[in-house]
């Protein structure tokens, strides 16, 4: 399977366990010059910016390890070009990882996975 296509899969997963809990999915893949964001989902008056990392097995590491510092602040740039651009300041929000392990059909989510 193709990387894309794997991500797309995840990404679905993902979206499938949020609507299941409760969550309202906003926007898909949001981008812009500053970085991507997977999902932007809403609960209870909450945003939540979600980062989607899977993996078919843990042999190099959990996928929640692939959400670098780095990583992390492109997320966060494009959360705030969301927030402009939405004109949605007034909300609180959070950074969410969700981890999927393919061959154990395991999803992980990590609410508050880090902090601006």
């Amino acid at each position: 399977m193709y990387k894309k296509n794997k991500g797309y899969v995840y990404e679905k997963v993902a979206e499938n366990y949020l609507s299941s809990n409760g969550y309202k999915i906003i926007k898909e893949n949001f981008v812009c010059r500053l970085g991507e964001i997977d999902i932007i989902a809403s609960k209870n008056g909450r945003l939540h910016f979600i980062e989607v990392k899977g993996r078919i097995n843990t042999k190099y590491g959990y996928p929640r390890e692939a959400v670098t510092l780095s990583k992390q602040k492109k997320i966060i740039g494009a959360a705030k070009y969301y927030f402009m651009l939405s004109g949605r300041e007034d909300l609180p929000c959070q950074f969410d990882v969700i981890e999927i392990i393919a061959d154990r059909r395991e999803i992980n989510y990590i609410e508050n996975a880090f902090q601006t």
